[in-house]
């Protein structure tokens, strides 16, 4: 099984949920110490996970790298999880990548509600990892991406992402 593969099945098994009421107002600010943040708004709407540990990995697996890390919230409004990850491409701190189709050497950007869609050539974003400390285990970075809607067709807007997590190698 390919390792994206791998990360969107463990991404599905990660969304079984409660409901909560309390919906977060504001995003958490950005911090790069593995607070185990992962935030953005989408259609201008809070999304903050919810669910406890954020799943994230960073790993050399079949002679190339792959990073992934989920974020979940309780509420399914446009979106109730998001995923950023990387296909045999190494990250770097300071580098910006662009989140686009989902092959191999590229990072790319997904969300789910009624169906799982990902970046691709017409909707694209950019990720920019700001801490990558192997010592301690932390990534932290920023992104925005659009995705299109399944069932509408709209566009989604995924802005002012941050996470901030620790990863496992």
């Amino acid at each position: 099984m390919k390792p994206i593969t791998i990360l969107f099945l463990a991404f599905f098994t990660f969304l079984a949920g409660c409901s909560k009421d309390d919906t977060p107002k504001s995003l958490p600010p950005a911090t790069q110490t593995g607070e185990g943040i992962f935030a953005c708004l989408v259609n201008g709407e809070v999304f903050v996970h919810e669910d406890g540990l954020i799943n994230c990995f960073y790993q050399y697996v079949d002679g190339g790298y792959y990073f992934g890390i989920t974020g979940k919230r309780n509420h399914t409004y446009d979106v109730s999880a998001l995923a950023l990850s990387t296909l045999n491409k190494e990250i770097n701190e300071g580098e910006t990548y662009q989140l686009s189709q989902r092959i191999d050497g590229n990072a790319i950007g997904g969300g789910l509600n009624s169906e799982l869609v990902y970046t691709n050539a017409q909707y694209t974003g950019e990720m920019t990892i700001t801490n990558l400390d192997f010592e301690n285990h932390i990534v932290s970075g920023t992104f925005w991406f659009n995705l299109k809607h399944p069932v509408t067709g709209d566009t989604i807007k995924i802005r002012k992402g941050r996470f901030d997590a620790l990863f496992y190698q």
